[in-house]
């Protein structure tokens, strides 16, 4: 039998009000982030940029293991390279890069444009990871890599893909002992159009593209409807979604004057000249 029934009474209807700030928390909490809390990003990255993405991921790597994520050649990030050797051992390398900065603090973190770390490879063989603009190379390291003279650097994302542009990842390379850097062939091409077709439009006015015969070029095209992109003499051809810029990159390897167009549409792109 309770003695106290009126103070027994009081507790409960105490303990009701805290019970209800106690669930109203939990549930103000569950719903804060998405429905749950989460921790998924490193320190560093926001939740809002661990849960972004940039560029497209391409089904291809950069040769040692990294995907490649490609984006528009307008605003890519760029890098060059050049090493000079030390007074007391082995190189100093330094990277200047555009449209780009380094972000320790994020790796492990979400693709963002612009930001993440670089690899250096010795003759294509992983030398270091870099994240900053200056990295000294000793000779114990460099014998380690085989004794390679061929110093590429290469720029990743904080996610780990390789920042790409026209399949090709953006990374310049030198030789140890020179003092000049050299891009990759296939990440500077010879001759560059950007296209955009818009309300049956072609942007700039169709013209002609001119390339000596063996160099590089690169097609950047943009339609606001669904379509395929088709280079006559050389049979290449690149889907066209609605909305996205697509690059198609490809060695003039024939000399004359080749027309680009789209199929559905019909539209005359480009005329390509090579001589």
């Amino acid at each position: 039998m309770n003695r106290h029934p009126n103070r027994a009474w009081a507790v409960a209807r105490g303990r009701r009000p805290a019970a209800a700030l106690l669930a109203a928390a939990l549930l103000l909490g569950a719903s804060a982030c998405g429905g749950r809390a989460t921790t998924h990003h490193k320190p560093g990255t926001s939740h809002e940029q661990a849960t972004g993405s940039n560029g497209r991921l391409l089904t291809a790597d950069d040769g040692s293991g990294s995907r490649l994520r490609q984006v528009d050649a307008q605003g890519a990030p760029e890098v060059a390279v050049t090493a000079r050797p030390d007074s007391e051992d082995g190189w100093n390398v330094h990277l200047s890069v555009h449209n780009f900065r380094f972000t320790p603090d994020s790796v492990g973190g979400a693709a963002l444009l612009g930001r993440g770390h670089a690899r250096l490879f010795l003759d294509g063989h992983p030398l270091a990871r870099v994240y900053g603009t200056w990295f000294h190379l000793p000779k114990s390291l460099q014998r380690t890599a085989g004794d390679g003279t061929r110093l590429t650097a290469r720029l990743y994302a904080d996610d780990h893909t390789a920042w790409a542009v026209g399949s090709a990842p953006v990374q310049a390379t030198t030789t140890l002992g020179g003092a000049t850097s050299a891009p990759a062939p296939t990440a500077t091409p010879d001759a560059t159009a950007e296209i955009s077709i818009r309300d049956g439009k072609v942007e700039p006015a169709p013209g002609r593209t001119e390339v000596k015969k063996g160099r590089t070029v690169r097609l950047l095209v943009r339609s606001d409807r669904d379509d395929t992109l088709h280079v006559h003499g050389y049979d290449k051809e690149a889907r066209l979604p609605a909305g996205r810029t697509v690059t198609l990159t490809f060695t003039a390897d024939r000399t004359g004057l080749f027309e680009v167009e789209t199929h559905e549409s019909d539209l005359l792109l480009t005329q390509l000249v090579v001589r």
